[in-house]
């Protein structure tokens, strides 16, 4: 898997317990914009320690490899036990259709069950109820993303017209890889910038005092929402992986030597 590394640092925060007299004030930018970072003098009074704090961020792309799906079977009947029975039997359809396709039992999970009346609105009196409808819901993790296409479109095809498709989500497997690389990065970038400070300050950076992560996590899109697949999606479904994002945001503090 390919993956690229990019940084940035977003905000810093310079404190010392020695008054830094300061000719300009720069406001926080993006980093698109270019601007300048603000560049502050802590209250003697509230450490001390003289400290240099510093915010970076690590961001690292990566390829999705893993496939979550949602889907649940829907079914009415004018009795309770007619519907269900319906549903049951089209739910065990998409267990073996699942199971067919080599997704283990433990990747398989049931997630909700429902049953409710429906109604007739069209007379002038009160409503009628005329039957019942059941939805049961299945989640699905699916390992390797090169089968996702050919399991999802078994399962549907198993289930019939009545199986919808809820949620389908993208995920990297080895998230915490990635997220090494951008700690590590987010780690650096804090630091040089915090030796070009202390230098120019006329200061040598110490040991670090604290390390707080402030995020960390990835940005991925999900494919398909609340999609009824039954009337089409009876073949291998086209799956297109993209990229996903992962940041990690790191603020850390450094004694002065």
């Amino acid at each position: 898997m390919r993956s690229t590394i990019t940084v940035s640092v977003r905000s810093l925060v310079i404190t010392t317990a020695v008054a830094i007299s300061v000719t300009a004030a720069y406001a926080l930018g993006s980093t698109q914009s270019g601007a300048s970072p603000a560049f502050a003098a802590q209250d003697p009074a509230s450490s001390d320690v003289p400290s240099i704090v510093m915010t970076g961020t690590g961001e690292a792309t990566g390829v999705p490899d893993q496939l979550v799906f949602s889907l649940a079977v829907h079914t009415s009947a004018s009795d309770v036990s007619t519907a269900l029975s319906s549903a049951n039997a089209a739910t065990r359809h998409v267990l073996q259709a699942v199971d067919g396709q080599g997704v283990a039992r433990k990747d398989v999970q049931t997630t909700g069950l429902s049953i409710s009346p429906t109604y007739d609105y069209s007379s002038d009196g009160p409503p009628v109820i005329t039957g019942y409808g059941v939805s049961e819901s299945l989640s699905v993790l699916v390992r390797s993303l090169p089968d996702a296409g050919s399991i999802i479109g078994s399962a549907v095809k198993a289930g019939g017209n009545a199986v919808r498709l809820h949620d389908l989500r993208l995920q990297i497997g080895d998230e915490d890889a990635l997220l090494r690389k951008a700690r590590a990065d987010a780690i650096a970038a804090a630091k040089a910038k915090a030796e070009q400070y202390a230098t120019a300050s006329g200061r040598q950076l110490g040991e670090v005092t604290s390390i707080r992560e402030v995020h960390a996590g990835a940005n991925l899109d999900r494919v398909y929402r609340d999609a009824a697949l039954g009337a089409f999606a009876v073949g291998k479904v086209p799956i297109r992986a993209g990229s996903a994002d992962l940041k990690v945001t790191v603020s850390v503090v450094w004694s002065f030597a």
